[in-house]
């Protein structure tokens, strides 16, 4: 194998060698004719590129008698040209929207470049990224390059380790809206329970698009709601597919953590297997095209319960879940005449997971010494389908632009336990069963109109449109043995995960019809001023109307200032209203039996816990970008978020209290019902954030290579300004949403997490140095106790080099220091580990290796 292996590369680098070598040079330039720095300049179906200098200018090697040559840079629209003799002189165009294009997230225009906008906006080059990190699933891409974006995996969390929740700003990873090409992406079907992050969210699960298939990540860091709909309180990511053509691109990951806690002599264990392949088919004359992603992802689990604790175990095996994803993922256009084209777009997921529930110790009065003398660790399971698709429209409808669509999404999450037992059945009881799930759907009918007219003032554009939304909500039981008690004197159920009951079960359905309008005029050509104004519609819960004000000034050719002001909403999804469930939780390690009542059950009634209604957002931004001179930029934008009646998961309300007496005012009802405790779902909070995104960015020649230096940081606080209760239970603040919960909240994002990062590219060799700040985070434990989390940094170094034209070879580490978050007691955290998932992740230093292909 080995020696088939030796020869293919000597083929190949021999085949390299043959071909006649020339030396390529040219230089890049703006429409006004000034340098473009940094510049990508890639030779077509190859690895082989460089990028622009100061000058703008740019040599390349190229074995091709007459190669094509890509040339693009963020905020211009690519080019593509044939190297002849010569010089090259490329002139690139500020990016546009337009008919053949999708269109930059922020803004209707279709004069509109993205380095104008009124609104920050973030444009992540997926190829640069993927090609030069370890990371290889969208969340964890983002979290080590966008500091406003933060996500974490969660371990001991139920359905949120398989389902990574997400957030920008600090927020609710529900208040941010997510897009793909543009349009509206299903959110998960998933409400998160446990974790430190998102609890009682749910959230739009980011892993099922692969990042093979993506071509750019735009961020709109600001309020959007009145531009885009429902969750986009915090701002909105859209994910921009492929539409590549006659190219073939493929890779093959792998990387493995340290073991540095074990109790066995593994010394790599996490192991994460990528192979994914991508390919466009040019279709005639017009633009017309297919491009397709097929994409596996193997994860294998960590081991972190062997930390040394002077208190013992809480776990025997605590970890990352292990993970098999499979996409496949599809991208088209089909020209019908000049004005016309037809386009669909989307893809199906795959994904099963198993991960590790809390550990029955032998002497456990819920284990079965006859089937686990020692005591048994359940493994708890999913097998989750998502599937999107998208077909549409876009023509002139005379000086209109006219998009018709239809958007369908379905996110359907079923739970197994394994290695398991129900103690009611005793030694008769199965080891294995299937405790039922969840599924949401969604239908989106849009039409949107746009019209620039350029005689009015130095530029109008207006656009209009409606989108009628169907959804679905569906939470479906599992099998008897799942849930049932077969013998008062036991605790019945599945051990890990009891299943859902046929009384939890239901079926539910909302429609909403959204009316927006939107205006940016240039009154000048250094003044642009915008709003926009939208009306939306609920069968479950009434109307709402939001609008958003932005303005933009170019004081000088160097210097901008932008500015934003807007109100929101975001409304309660289908599962905050109709989640209902019976789970073990473990408080300080011991098991206690909770209901979560769904919004309008009898208990909730009874208690007076009114129905949810939208939350409610003011939210303001203002910044400034600078070109410094020739090759260092500058952003800044403070910002200023208040939302009202947060939709939050409350704090669990005893039946009894320590000293076993019953509550006079919940006590009796919980025990009617046979549960310790009882949490819900309530419009129970306001908070306030306030916050500042900077981004700088440097070009420099250095030595024959060029070096790109960012430093971008995100600062932000978040406060809890008021906490409201209702019905019986009022005057019970601290119960209702106490200070444990509160810090959950405050604790979605690190106050501050700052990223530098240093990009060298010489010849066939690079290397990116990247060093990311997590500032600190508290939490608080089971006793009541503050957990201080320390600030962390985090070091990852990647060096690449190019085997020949079309291989490249890159291999690295994160988290090269080994740096791990404060240990604590695992008796005491939320997932009972020595920590809880915080900032960075918990599993250490990571080793990898990738092979690139590009044809």
């Amino acid at each position: 194998m080995r020696k088939s292996i030796a020869v293919v590369a000597l083929c190949m680098a021999s085949a390299t060698a043959w071909g006649q070598s020339q030396t390529l040079s040219g230089r890049v330039l703006d429409a006004a004719g000034r340098p473009v720095i940094g510049a990508t300049v890639v030779e077509k179906g190859t690895n082989n590129g460089t990028a622009t200098d100061n000058a703008g200018r740019f040599t390349l090697s190229s074995r091709t008698s007459s190669p094509r040559l890509l040339i693009s840079s963020i905020g211009f629209a690519p080019q593509e040209v044939t190297a002849g003799s010569g010089e090259i002189s490329v002139s690139l165009a500020e990016a546009t929207t337009s008919l053949g294009t999708v269109q930059v997230v922020g803004s209707r225009s279709q004069n509109r470049s993205v380095t104008d906008s009124p609104s920050p906006v973030d444009i992540i080059d997926l190829r640069e990224v993927t090609t030069k990190t370890g990371q290889l699933d969208v969340n964890q891409l983002l979290q080590f390059v966008a500091p406003s974006f933060n996500s974490n995996r969660q371990t001991g969390s139920d359905g949120a380790d398989h389902v990574d929740p997400a957030s920008l700003r600090g927020l609710g990873p529900d208040q941010t809206l997510v897009l793909v090409n543009g349009k509206r992406q299903h959110q998960s079907a998933l409400v998160n329970l446990f974790g430190s992050r998102g609890r009682g969210n749910t959230g739009t699960d980011l892993n099922v698009i692969p990042a093979a298939s993506i071509e750019r990540i735009e961020i709109l860091r600001d309020g959007a709601a009145a531009q885009y709909g429902s969750d986009a309180i915090a701002g909105v990511i859209n994910i921009v597919l492929k539409s590549s053509v006659d190219e073939l691109t493929a890779s093959v990951n792998y990387g493995a953590y340290e073991a540095k806690y074990r109790r066995d002599d593994q010394k790599f264990d996490g192991g994460n297997f990528n192979a994914n392949v991508n390919y466009g088919l040019g279709l005639g004359e017009r633009g017309s095209f297919i491009n397709a992603t097929l994409d596996f992802n193997q994860r294998q689990h960590t081991q972190r319960a062997d930390v040394p604790s002077p208190d013992g175990l809480a776990r025997r095996e605590y970890g990352d879940p292990k993970v098999s994803n499979v996409s496949a993922y599809l991208n088209s256009k089909f020209a019908v005449s000049d004005q016309t084209y037809v386009y669909a777009f989307g893809g199906a997921n795959k994904r099963q997971g198993d991960a590790y529930a809390w550990t029955r110790f032998a002497d456990d009065d819920r284990n079965v010494p006859a089937i686990y003398p020692n005591g048994f660790d359940p493994i708890i399971t999913s097998d989750i389908w998502d599937a999107s698709a998208v077909l549409g429209l876009r023509t002139k409808l005379g000086e209109w632009d006219l998009d018709l669509s239809n958007n369908f999404g379905s996110n359907r999450f079923e739970y197994g336990v394994r290695n398991s037992l129900n103690a009611s059945l005793g030694a008769s009881s199965p080891t294995s069963f299937r405790a039922g799930g969840f599924q949401l759907q969604q239908q989106v009918q849009s039409v949107g109109l746009t019209r620039n007219y350029k005689t009015v003032l130095q530029g109008l554009n207006l656009a209009a449109g409606a989108e009628w939304r169907h959804e679905w909500y569906t939470l479906f039981a599992g099998e008897e043995k799942s849930y049932r008690n077969y013998n008062a004197d036991f605790t019945g159920g599945s051990q890990g995960f009891p299943g859902f009951q046929p009384s939890d079960e239901i079926k539910a359905q909302r429609d909403n019809l959204g009316l927006y309008v939107d205006a940016e005029l240039s009154v000048t050509a250094q003044w642009l001023v915008a709003a926009a104004l939208r009306y939306e519609h609920y069968t479950d819960f009434g109307s709402t109307l939001t609008y958003k004000a932005s303005t933009r000034y170019n004081l000088t050719e160097f210097l901008t200032l932008r500015g934003t002001y807007s109100t929101g909403f975001r409304a309660p999804s289908l599962a905050q209203i109709n989640f209902n469930s019976t789970f073990t939780n473990f408080i300080g390690g011991d098991p206690v039996e909770v209901l979560l009542a769904r919004n309008n059950s009898a208990v909730t009634q009874k208690l007076g816990i009114p129905s949810l209604r939208q939350e409610t957002s003011n939210s303001a931004n203002i910044g400034l970008t600078s070109r410094i001179g020739s090759s260092l930029s500058l952003t800044l934008d403070g910002y200023y978020i208040k939302v009202k009646d947060r939709v939050v998961l409350t704090s669990q309300f005893s039946a009894r209290d320590g000293d076993d007496n019953l509550d006079p005012v919940i006590g009796a009802d919980l025990e009617a019902l046979g549960v310790g405790q009882a949490q819900f779902f309530a419009n129970a909070a306001d908070t306030r954030s306030l916050g500042l995104d900077v981004v700088l960015n440097h070009t420099a020649t250095l030595g024959t290579g060029r070096l790109s230096s960012t430093l971008a940081a995100n600062f932000n606080r978040l406060r809890i300004e008021r906490v409201q209760t209702s019905g019986r239970l009022a005057g019970r603040e601290e119960e209702f949403f106490g200070a444990r919960e509160q810090a959950f909240v405050k604790a979605s994002a690190p106050p501050s997490k700052i990223n530098l990062t240093f990009d060298y590219k010489v010849s066939k060799w690079g290397a990116l140095l990247r060093f990311v700040r997590f500032d600190k985070v508290q939490l608080i434990d089971w006793d009541g106790a503050p957990m201080n989390y320390k600030a962390r940094i985090t070091t990852d170094l990647t060096v690449s080099y190019s085997l020949n034209d079309h291989l490249q070879l890159a291999v690295g580490s994160t988290n090269l220091g080994n740096v791990y978050p404060t240990l604590f007691n695992p008796q005491l955290t939320e997932t009972g580990g020595a920590w809880d998932p915080v900032q960075m992740g918990a599993n250490g230093r990571f080793y990898f290796a990738k092979l690139q292909a590009r044809f």
